[in-house]
């Protein structure tokens, strides 16, 4: 043996050497998703890529320094992968396995909140009893 350390393998102190890791279970160990199958389902559905191409399966290896985009639900979040972790921790454990690089949450108006001045718009009940007494229909 030439007396490097492979990846993957006993340091000799009992620590695992590693310097990349599935992406299902880094997405997983990151706490991005719930479960390791949500994240397996979530790389086999197209939803991830890793340095700008599609990720092709749960499989696929993620080392250090690689950008992985995550497209969920209602966001988009781009993480640039710092770490790894053989267990899954709390969240700030989580935090320390990424670097976020996704763009700042705009506050953009949306849609405009509903409000209307005074007498303008439909008559309340009180001021449509109050009409019908005024025009003398009880």
């Amino acid at each position: 043996m030439d007396g490097r350390v492979k990846p993957g393998h006993d340091d000799g102190e009992g620590r695992l050497i590693t310097d990349r890791q599935r992406i299902d279970k880094w997405l997983w160990h990151a706490r991005v998703v719930r479960t390791r199958t949500g994240a397996a389902a979530l790389v086999n559905g197209g939803h991830v890529r890793l340095n700008g191409a599609r990720a092709g399966a749960a499989s696929q290896p993620v080392r250090a320094g690689d950008v992985v985009t995550v497209a969920l639900d209602r966001a988009v979040r781009l993480l640039k992968v710092t770490g790894f972790a053989e267990r899954r921790g709390d969240a700030d454990a989580a935090r320390l396995l990424f670097e976020d690089l996704s763009p700042p949450k705009s506050s953009a108006p949306g849609l405009p909140v509903a409000a209307r001045d005074l007498g303008a718009g439909r008559p309340t009940k009180q001021e449509r009893r109050a009409t019908d007494r005024l025009l003398g229909r009880d």
